[in-house]
């Protein structure tokens, strides 16, 4: 069996790969350096062999063996993106790091500095805090960026996040498996976005497992997701995602608020699926009930209600499975049907022969959040139907079929209307929005959002690079709404609406600008943000400086009243919008009519 001296005597390690993946474009961001053992070995494992360094006194030796392996292999390989090489605060603070070994032995192998993310890999408490931020700045400084590793799961992850302010940070699986089935480790990652937004950080997700998972940590907006659902570590690794997570990421990304914000236009109630079928009473024979199912067999439940109250629902099949069999009409027929709500003459059967406890539907629930709840439900809701009320009392039925029905009608009809390039909701569904709520008399606020310069942009990066900036505006600007109460829509090129009855709209509006201002970078190069904008022919064909992009956000506070229709609220948001855009840099702009009304004080700022 090998020792640790032999082990670094011969070299005898491994580099294994595991792509990080961008989780808006399905492309690889890069790959993380990965090290394994001898095979056949107890120090194949990284934690044994780490283990066993630091116990004999080589955690040093060991560590920058491991980091010339990964290296020698991703360039052996010629690898594209960024390579994320982990590296513990004991080794980034020791002089020996410092002294230019890693930067001459990327030289050598023809790798750029750029390319490389020091990944800080946390293992024991990290005193040195001052000793680390003098190193990555040294780093930085040579053209590497940095990352944390297992955010929440280390020592000091959160104090080394404040102090270092990495490019990256990484969360730890544990906060990530499962997710798509605890709340809590939703909020969780939900706040961490937030942070990271304000911080201008990227997060990674680690330990993606499963589809639901990965559908959960995008709808979070989570920029990049690495786990055994994209891809294994592996010595050589695909540079493409596998088909099956291609597609899983598409269904990740078709707008799950597209049915609830086409209904939130239309406000469709569960009353739209209410089809009357005669209740029967509790004290109703069995033989009647049983005769009803038997002459009508397009009958899918009957409801029991009692003084006008639902207390029960008879689901067809079930009934009848029940019934059937030997000696049941004998000894029911003449019964109520109460005998069996409780289960107590069907104790050879699983469940009760009737529902006691059905799903009651208050007519005016949204079917969105009637889908929600149906898809989300472990019982038998789906397949029996539901009981719908008006105050409590029964007014009707409803079941699932109908139900999806109308939500894929609503999808279309969305779809028909979305902007192709974001696929939020497009003029239509914006008009017919602004339209119902002035009629509802309700008050509201209208955001026009613009990119600034982005005519330039895109003659100097190309179309598609100006396609990826309106994307990366759609999904910042919704992540300053609250889905349940706010609209966005995309009516055309780099301008966006948002609708908004969010209480606290001015803070959202600034949270959308103050994230625009701190990622907005990832979309330049890093020429142009060093000198904070780049040289393009304009129309008379002189040379001129732009300035990078930015946004600009203009406002129009909605009071009961005050607009006749949305052709006018347009007029005053576009003037807004152009009010904003007079103040260089991210601005906010409040149109000053009507906003006391409203509840809106004039605002001019500038982030």
């Amino acid at each position: 069996m090998k020792t640790l001296q032999d082990i670094l005597a011969q070299r005898d390690l491994s580099a294994l790969f595991q792509p990080i993946m961008d989780l808006s474009s399905g492309t690889f961001l890069g790959f993380e350096g990965l090290i394994r053992g001898p095979a056949n070995s107890p120090l194949h494992s990284p934690i044994n062999l780490f283990a066993a360094a630091k116990q004999q006194g080589l955690s040093l030796e060991v560590e920058m063996l491991c980091r010339q392996v990964v290296l020698e292999s991703f360039a052996a390989q010629n690898l594209p993106g960024k390579l994320f090489l982990n590296v513990s605060p004991e080794t980034l603070t020791h002089p020996s790091f410092k002294n230019g070994q890693t930067l001459g032995y990327l030289e050598k192998l023809g790798i750029d500095p750029k390319q490389v993310i020091i990944e800080i890999t946390e293992n024991q408490p990290t005193f040195d805090l001052d000793g680390m931020r003098n190193a990555l700045l040294h780093y930085k400084e040579m053209g590497f960026q940095t990352a944390i590793d297992d955010l929440g799961e280390g020592f000091s992850s959160l104090r080394l996040w404040s102090e270092l302010r990495p490019e990256f940070v990484k969360v730890d699986m544990h906060f990530v498996q499962g997710i798509n089935a605890d709340p809590l480790k939703q909020q969780f990652l939900r706040s961490i976005q937030q942070i990271a937004q304000s911080a201008g950080t990227l997060v990674i997700a680690e330990g993606i497992e499963t589809e639901a998972e990965l559908k959960t940590v995008c709808d979070l907006g989570i920029a990049f997701g690495q786990g055994y659902f994209i891809a294994r570590p592996n010595p050589t690794p695909s540079l493409i995602a596998p088909v099956e997570v291609s597609a899983a990421l598409s269904l990740a990304h078709a707008p799950r608020h597209a049915a609830s914000q086409i209904v939130a236009s239309r406000h469709i109630s569960s009353e739209k699926l209410l089809r009357y079928v005669e209740p029967v009473h509790p004290e109703t024979p069995h033989e009647n009930i049983f005769k009803r199912f038997s002459e009508d067999a397009s009958l899918r439940a009957i409801p029991v209600v009692k003084n006008g109250l639902p207390v029960g629902l008879i689901e067809r099949q079930k009934y009848i499975a029940c019934f059937v069999q030997p000696y049941r009409h004998e000894l029911l027929g003449k019964k109520p049907c109460t005998t069996c709500m409780g289960g107590a003459h069907c104790k050879d059967m699983s469940d009760s022969c009737i529902n006691a406890a059905p799903l009651l539907v208050e007519k005016s629930t949204p079917i969105h959040e009637l889908s929600e709840f149906l898809t989300a439900s472990e019982s038998d809701h789906f397949s029996s139907g539901f009981i719908i009320t008006e105050q409590g009392r029964y007014i009707g039925l409803g079941n699932a079929l109908d139900l999806l029905r109308e939500i894929t009608k609503m999808q279309i009809e969305n779809a028909r209307y979305a902007n192709p390039l974001t696929l939020l909701p497009g003029n239509v569904p914006i008009n017919e929005h602004i339209e119902h709520l002035l009629h509802s008399g309700e008050a509201f606020t209208v955001c026009y959002c613009d990119i600034d310069h982005f005519k330039p942009f895109n003659d100097v990066y190309g179309y598609r690079k100006g396609d990826e900036a309106i994307q990366f505006t759609g999904r910042l600007l919704n992540w300053a709404c609250d889905p349940r109460l706010d609209l966005l829509g995309h009516i055309g090129g780099d301008d966006f609406i948002m609708i908004m009855r969010s209480p606290d709209w001015e803070k959202r509006c600034n949270q959308a600008l103050t994230s625009f201002a701190h990622t907005s970078s990832v979309l330049f190069e890093d020429a142009h943000r060093a000198i904070g904008g780049y040289l393009s022919e304009d129309r008379q064909g002189r040379i001129v400086q732009h300035p990078l992009p930015t946004l600009s956000i203009g406002v129009v506070c909605v009071a009961p009243g005050a607009f006749r229709s949305h052709h006018e609220i347009s007029e005053a948001a576009s003037v807004a919008k152009k009010m904003a855009k007079k103040t260089p840099g991210n601005s906010l702009f409040v149109e000053r009519r009507e906003t006391a009304k409203a509840g809106c004080e004039p605002l001019l700022s500038a982030a």
